[in-house]
């Protein structure tokens, strides 16, 4: 009888224990998950950030060309007007 009372709370621990191993391995895949949106977000962050870094960089070269071609124009406007004056 006493074998009996030990085999059932042998039984009972062995399915407690099953059940907490059962929900630790659900906690591990939500963690696994959330770590795993981390990174991504992590990773797009990254990404933003260098394909602001090479907008900035573009910009400001489209802004440098476009104040030589605006100096560039008021020049060949310059040399037409002293050619319509000379003419």
């Amino acid at each position: 009888m006493e074998v009996f009372k030990q085999h059932c709370q042998i039984a009972e621990e062995y399915h407690e224990v099953k059940k907490e191993i059962a929900l630790l391995e659900e906690r591990k895949k939500e963690l696994i998950a959330r770590l795993e949106q981390a990174e991504k977000e992590s990773m797009d962050a990254a990404q933003l950030t260098k394909e602001y870094a090479e907008l900035t960089e573009e910009n400001r070269t489209l802004k440098l060309a476009q104040m030589q071609c605006a100096e560039q124009l008021e020049k060949l406007r310059i040399q037409y007007q002293k050619r319509q004056g000379s003419s």
